[in-house]
């Protein structure tokens, strides 16, 4: 198996610099397609979050003039009555600089009344209040005076004028409108418009695990708001090394005395890895909120097998639910019952997490697309030089 290091590996990252600049870029393909399939577990038939029953995802995504990059992305729990069916959750925080409405409440009882919107930083505040009335909307809550609703974020502000925040209560409303079950769209949609992953275009991202029928054969899905920084690896490789573009780069080859690089970043905080992830977990096993945490956790494990090391800027967080029936709960129950996994069932479910969330997050680099504003233009990572490095640890697309 081919070994990089030393010289060979920047004549490696210059060569592949000087391809992925000169050639066309190659077709969006999901990290399957090039071999990045990680771990033990099959995925589920659509290899995404709506691999769990019930679950819709969708997406509106803005674009207006020159400067406005960014959108909306909603995930819905199951297609019942949200607010008096309520699924368990729990939060996962990473490293908390971000904006994460709803989250006291979440933590506090455990559960989720609404669906989980994904927007961009200053657009939280918007997009919280057009759901808040989308739910208050329905005509079987005309009476319920308090509404909880739940929205993550990151900030898209390289690329979209996140200051402007146009048209987003109409995003969330088309967004909501537009939620399906099946495939997916990943990329540069919805709440993934703008963002930017290790300084290549980033987006959303998603992918699931069925478990055995011998571990329960339940399901896990996840979805991703990729828009953050680190060292690239994928499977291993260190990919982000060897096409020249990682972070601290400025002052390792400074430090090493190198020639600089061709592919830094733009600003201090992106040279440092800054930047945020937002990641959703959904999974029909029976699990209430105190081991939804735990499984939010093992997302991390996944971000970190990335290459991200949860900078200081970085706002890493987790939101996971159950929709397994065997533990909603009604606003008014007074004595709750759940027949709810044990502990010792849960490794199968966080060893599932930890592998979709590195799937989601390979698919949401590698099935973004360019995005163009006035403050410049980002490109997605460079598949083909990519699909070299792999291929050279011996790591190829299925035949």
């Amino acid at each position: 198996m081919t070994q990089f290091s030393g010289r060979s590996t920047r004549l490696v990252a210059v060569g592949l610099a000087v391809v992925a600049a000169s050639a066309p870029l190659a077709a969006q393909q999901r990290a399957r397609a090039i071999g990045l399939a990680p771990g033990v577990f099959a995925p589920g038939p659509n290899n995404a979050i709506t691999d769990v029953a019930g679950v819709r995802v969708g997406h509106e995504t803005v674009t207006l003039g020159d400067s406005v990059r960014t959108g909306v992305t909603a995930i819905i729990p199951h297609g019942g009555d949200l607010y008096r069916d309520r699924v368990p959750a729990a939060l996962h925080v990473g490293n908390g600089f971000g904006k994460l409405l709803g989250v006291t409440q979440l933590r506090e009882l455990g559960e989720l009344e609404t669906p989980v919107l994904l927007t961009c930083t200053l657009c939280i505040w918007q997009a919280g209040d057009a759901l808040a009335q989308y739910m208050l909307a329905k005509p079987e809550n005309a009476n319920v005076r308090s509404i909880n609703p739940v929205v993550g974020e990151t900030n898209d502000g390289q690329l979209n004028a996140t200051r402007a925040r146009p048209g987003i209560a109409a995003a969330v409303n088309r967004a909501l409108a537009n939620a399906d079950s099946g495939r997916v769209a990943e990329g540069s949609v919805g709440a993934g418009h703008g963002t930017v992953m290790f300084g290549w275009k980033g987006g959303i991202g998603t992918s699931s695990r069925k478990l055995p029928a011998s571990l329960g054969g339940y399901t896990v899905g996840v979805i991703v708001q990729g828009n953050y920084g680190g060292v690239l690896q994928m499977a291993g490789v260190p990919v982000g090394q060897l096409l020249g573009r990682y972070a601290f780069q400025r002052d390792v080859e400074r430090a090493a005395g190198t020639p600089p690089g061709a592919g830094g970043f733009g600003d201090a905080g992106a040279e440092q890895g800054d930047g945020s992830c937002m990641i959703v977990i959904a999974t029909d096993a029976p699990v209430l909120s105190r081991n939804l945490e735990r499984m939010g956790a093992r997302a991390v494990m996944g971000l970190a097998r990335t290459g991200s090391s949860a900078s200081n800027g970085s706002g890493d967080y987790v939101i996971a639910f159950s929709t397994s029936p065997r533990v909603r709960r009604s606003p008014d129950a007074t004595l709750s019952t759940n027949d709810e996994l044990g502990n010792e069932a849960m490794s199968a479910l966080f060893q599932a997490v930890t592998e979709a969330t590195e799937e989601a997050l390979y698919d949401a680099l590698l099935m973004a697309t360019p995005v163009s504003t006035r403050a410049g233009r980002v490109n997605p990572l460079p598949r083909d030089s990519v699909r070299v490095l792999l291929q050279a640890r011996g790591i190829r697309a299925p035949r």
